[in-house]
């Protein structure tokens, strides 16, 4: 019992620096959130100067097609590759 009263009087000692550091806590939240208006305030004005002569930022690019010769010469690659690989798998299963 007499230990819940010392806590109870050290708690109430410090009562005090608990409400500043809240209050400063408080203020430098209200500090941030103004900094942070500024910057959405930037980043709005840069997206309007972007967009002032009506292009678009992103430029999508179409889809690139591979001619029918490209397409061969990687496919014998792929199979290349994988008979390789196969023969690689063989070799050390019957070792």
């Amino acid at each position: 019992m007499q230990g819940l009263l010392l806590y109870a009087k050290v708690s109430l000692l410090h009562m005090p620096s608990l409400q500043r550091a809240l209050t400063e806590l408080r203020a430098e939240q209200h500090r941030i959130q103004g900094e942070l208006q500024h910057v959405d305030q930037a980043i709005s004005a840069l997206v309007r100067i972007s967009n002032a002569g009506g292009r678009k930022l992103v430029v999508k690019r179409g889809r690139r097609r591979l001619s029918a010769a490209a397409r061969k010469r990687i496919a014998d690659a792929q199979r290349a590759r994988w008979a390789k690989f196969k023969q690689q798998k063989a070799k050390k299963a019957a070792a």
